[in-house]
This record gives structure tokens, C-alpha cells and sequence, in this order.
């Protein structure tokens, strides 16, 4: 059953197992994509990782679904690690990656462009990627709250000029 608590780093985790033939490399190419808009935790080639949730769950067994109508196998399952560290370290290294998609929106913000049409065209875009980014940001970055002021500093800046 998964419950709030499953978002805690020692919470219950969903997992895909997957393989899929090496040509056409198409299919790869385009599940390694949508691996990575939903926030996958790698752990090894052909198994990742999301913390459970209907939304997650969800995800991976639609992609395992994919996977076995282009000739490969896939498997989802829930697990809760025996160690609270192995839990750690898999939330860790999500929240690592949420920080740096943060940090590149902060630096996009930062260094946005002069002209109100190229400022208004990142802003859209900021905007979108941020949203983006908070879907998959599951333990809390700790540089979401300034990517947020960030892009607000730019949107401040395109109605002044």
C-alpha cells in the first residue's frame, strides 16, 4: 500500500526492471528520455527507481507496457529498503539532481536577456522548466525556494521594462 510516508527516504520505492533490444536504438533513446522527465533514480543499467506513489507507479507501468510492445521485457515493483541508509542515498541523489536542474534555471534567470522579447520569452520558458523540475523534485532541493524568486526577479523585470 503506498502511503504519505512513502516519500520519506526510507519509504516504500517503486522500481522498473528493464531491458530492451540494443537496434533499433530508437526505442532506448526514448525511454532514456522518459526516465528522465519523471526523476528516475539510476541504480543500474536496466533498473531505476521512483519513490512510491500512484502518480509514479503509474508512470513506470505505462513505460513497462512500452518497453514490451518494442520487444523488450520490464517489470515494476515496490520495495522498502532494509537499511535506512540504502533509502538515503537513493533520495539523495534525486534530491542532487532536482538541485542542479534548480541551480540552472537560477543561472538562466540570472543572465536572461536585456530585451523585453527575449526576457518575456524566458520567463515562458522558465517558468514551464520550473514547473518541470517540482514535478520530479520528490525530497525538497534546497534551491527550489531561489529558483522560484528567481524567475519571480525576472518576471518582475519584464513588466518594469
Amino acid at each position: 500500500m503506498v502511503t504519505p510516508s512513502s516519500k520519506q527516504p526510507g519509504g516504500q520505492w517503486a522500481f522498473l526492471l528493464h531491458r530492451l533490444p540494443r537496434e533499433p536504438s530508437a526505442p532506448r533513446i526514448a525511454l532514456w528520455r522518459s526516465l528522465r522527465r519523471l526523476g528516475v533514480v539510476l541504480l543500474s543499467d536496466g533498473l531505476v527507481a521512483l519513490p512510491a506513489t500512484p502518480r509514479t507507479i503509474e508512470h513506470l507501468e505505462w513505460l513497462a507496457a512500452g518497453i514490451e510492445e518494442q520487444g523488450g521485457t520490464a517489470s515494476v515493483w515496490l520495495a522498502r529498503p532494509t537499511a535506512s541508509e540504502n533509502g538515503r542515498r537513493m533520495a539523495d541523489q534525486a534530491r542532487e539532481a532536482s538541485e542542479e536542474e534548480y541551480l540552472s534555471v537560477i543561472r538562466q534567470a540570472e543572465s536572461a536577456g536585456e530585451r523585453g522579447v527575449e526576457r518575456a520569452r524566458a520567463l515562458r520558458r522558465l517558468r514551464a522548466e520550473l514547473r518541470r523540475v517540482a514535478t520530479r523534485d520528490f525530497f525538497g532541493a534546497a534551491s527550489a525556494r531561489r529558483a522560484r524568486e528567481a524567475v519571480e526577479s525576472l518576471a518582475r523585470q519584464a513588466v518594469t521594462a
